[in-house]
């Protein structure tokens, strides 16, 4: 696990050990509508192709970590008040993500869950496995806070004990190679906070065929 990374004075890193009996899942998405979902990368492939992978990629992803996965699972989507078209797997309550930025939408998100750690993740990293998720809840048995680094300098997950408030996020330079350093930063001294494994995200032409090559021969492929 990537620790050693916040090894420096005024921030604890935290040992992974143990499991909550009480978790809360958040996915965090946007409406699979056309020219709605992920621009970039529907400048290259066009917006039908991109609109239906990310459908079908969202599908797999909520169905992977729904039930009967031992968290509570919660679908925050963009656009308004969610709708039951297409039809999400069962086992998942759906919210709006509401108005605000990003980080004000998360520190939304975050506070809804009534009780116990939760984890707040993107959708738009399709090797996001439950054993990610497991071992964000495991970390959270001893840190305050837990990130899923991403490659390109942001994150794919943010977790919060059941302990603490979730964070104020600050100024944080979203969608930039500094987004993960600018909420670390943001979080002030005295937090135990725990790195996971480093993921890729999928945005643009050059992330899709980097993703298509690492799982050649298990999911990619195109519509």
């Amino acid at each position: 696990r990537r620790t050693a990374a916040l090894d420096r004075p005024g921030l604890r890193i935290a040992r992974v050990r143990g499991e909550p009996a009480v978790a809360h899942l958040l996915v965090f998405a946007r409406h699979p509508r056309m020219g709605q979902v992920k621009t970039r990368l529907g400048r290259s492939l066009g917006p039908v192709t991109v609109t239906f992978w990310y459908r079908r990629q969202l599908v797999r992803l909520l169905g992977r970590l729904g039930p009967p996965c031992p968290w509570r699972c919660h679908l925050f989507l963009t656009g308004g008040r969610p709708r039951p078209h297409p039809p999400w797997p069962d086992g998942w309550t759906l919210h709006d993500q509401g108005p605000g930025d990003l980080g004000a939408r998360m520190h939304r998100a975050l506070s809804t869950p009534p009780a116990g750690p939760v984890v707040l993740i993107g959708s738009d990293i399709p090797e996001i496995a439950t054993r990610h998720v497991r071992s964000a809840f495991r970390a959270l048995g001893r840190a305050d806070i837990v990130l899923g680094p991403a490659r390109d300098g942001g994150y794919w997950l943010i977790g919060i004990s059941a302990r603490r408030a979730p964070p104020a996020f600050g100024a944080v330079r979203w969608s930039t190679a500094h987004a993960l350093a600018d909420t670390m930063r943001s979080f002030g001294r005295n937090r135990r906070v725990v790195l996971l494994d480093e993921l890729s995200d999928v945005d643009d032409a050059a992330d899709f065929a980097a993703y298509r090559i690492r799982s050649r021969g298990r999911t990619a492929r195109v519509p």
